[in-house]
């Protein structure tokens, strides 16, 4: 899967109820692919490739972790605390995918 496909993948498994209300910008720089950023407005979800003016998070990793993260098989805590994954900005945010996404 490559890494447009995993965006592809987060805006088919996004939770919009979960979303009600909130105007977010997730950014994921991916180290060795391109950076996306995923608008969450409304109960609403676009994923963007580039870069945002600015987000609310970044989200700092390379492709193998954002995708074994999407799939499930990576869980974002472990992969944050043992370094794969780094955040700036608004860190609590970054717990927040769980619930606007369904992932694995």
């Amino acid at each position: 899967m490559s890494v447009a496909q995993v965006f592809e993948k987060l805006e088919q498994n996004f939770n919009a109820d979960a979303a009600e209300g909130l105007d977010l910008v997730f950014q994921f720089d991916i180290e060795d692919d391109k950076t996306y950023h995923v608008i969450i407005k409304d109960g609403t979800c676009k994923a963007v490739e580039g870069a945002h003016d600015d987000p609310s998070v970044t989200l700092i990793m390379d492709s193998e972790t954002l995708k074994g993260i999407v799939s499930g098989e990576t869980d974002g805590m472990q992969a944050f605390m043992a370094g794969q994954l780094r955040a700036e900005g608004d860190m609590m945010l970054a717990t927040k995918l769980g619930e606007l996404f369904n992932m694995g």
